[in-house]
């Protein structure tokens, strides 16, 4: 199935935007790993909606409700079952949807593949409100590594083509710590607040704008991971992909390693206190498709919210005609700061799922 990834630690993602609720099933969760979730809530919190002036006004708790996989507050071996009740959906405003698919959405690709019976209203299943319970599933799966010494942490890389200075080369839990209590995920406060100028003139503007996440996970040994097709690399992006509005990815340099050399491009191994190690991280902490022992860094581009208050053209479905479309709602006027979590957690539950395939399920 399209909304499920994931080989030993299998994640299921289920829910409409404006349905009763959305979801998400995690089986293979190693059993009694005790779950803190007042801190799985802050982790959600990060990313829930209705935060301020650069997300949208929609309002939702986003408090999970644990239907199996928890006993006592520690996994029990059940597939886990967490449900988040959609509570302020205004389903009003996507009417004219139905029939004038939104330009840069997946209104008109729904339509085609399901014959018009796609719910639409605030996006459907395509909805950005479907990283919450993928944040249940990584949250999860954060705690799980950081008690074998692996942290994943991310901040806002870029916005309106502002950029935030890049991670160290070593970045650290406290870092990581530091970062997601910032009410604004940046690692230069004073690029932060020219971000968030800009985002804020796009609003005004009734526009939008697009970002750059960049995430990164310490602590993990090298050699996990496989070559070709089954590379750590392959394995992060099909499950980044599938946050919605991810349109590009690169691990390390990534598309900046085409204009080097290689003798700037490569890392050069140094043995420091007994271990083999690298001077530099163009790769990003892999070399063919296998972890170095490196950080880990990627960086995921969101393209700006297609939902914008500018009029635009677009097609009538149903009389097969130009028509124009002003849409109406509540829409973030940038994505990329409230990906940040998301990011963390859907590269968490893939690494979690890489060391448990790796360890034959169990650590």
């Amino acid at each position: 199935m399209s909304s499920e990834f994931g080989k030993i630690l299998h994640v299921s993602v289920f829910g409409q935007s404006h349905g009763r609720a959305i979801g998400v099933v995690v089986d293979g969760l190693p059993a009694g790993e005790e779950i803190d979730l007042a801190a799985l809530q802050r982790f959600l919190d990060r990313r829930r909606p209705g935060s301020g002036p650069l997300s949208t006004a929609r309002k939702e708790t986003d408090i999970p409700e644990f239907l199996s996989g928890l006993e006592d507050g520690k996994t029990c071996g059940a597939p886990l079952c967490a449900v988040i009740p959609n509570a302020d959906q205004r389903s009003r405003d996507y009417g004219e949807l139905a029939d004038k698919p939104r330009p840069g959405h997946a209104d008109f690709t729904a339509w085609v593949k399901w014959g018009g019976h796609a719910d639409m209203r605030g996006g459907g299943h395509f909805s950005g409100r479907l990283t919450a319970p993928l944040c249940v599933a990584g949250g999860i799966a954060k705690q799980i590594l950081a008690r074998r010494g692996i942290f994943v942490g991310a901040h806002l890389a870029a916005a309106a083509g502002i950029t935030d200075a890049p991670f160290p080369l070593y970045p650290t839990a406290a870092l990581f710590e530091e970062l997601a209590a910032r009410p604004f995920p940046v690692l230069d406060e004073a690029a932060g607040e020219r971000m968030r100028a800009a985002v804020l003139a796009a609003k005004n503007d009734l526009d939008s704008v697009g970002g750059v996440v960049e995430c990164a996970a310490v602590g993990l040994p090298p050699g996990l991971g496989d070559p070709m097709f089954e590379g750590v690399e392959n394995r992060l992006a099909s499950a980044l992909f599938g946050i919605p509005a991810v349109k590009g990815l690169e691990f390390g340099e990534g598309f900046r390693a085409a204009e080097l050399r290689g003798s700037g491009n490569n890392d050069a191994f140094v043995v420091e206190q007994g271990r083999i190690q690298a001077e530099t991280n163009h790769a990003g902490g892999i070399l063919g498709g296998i972890t170095t022992g490196m950080p880990l860094v990627l960086r995921a581009a969101f393209k700006p919210t297609p939902s914008i208050g500018r009029a635009q053209r677009t097609v009538s479905l149903s009389r097969l005609e130009n028509a124009e479309l002003t849409i109406h709602g509540r829409h973030d006027p940038c994505i990329a700061h409230r990906a940040v979590p998301v990011v963390e957690a859907v590269t968490a539950a893939v690494l979690l799922d890489l060391l448990l395939e790796g360890n034959h399920g169990t650590f």
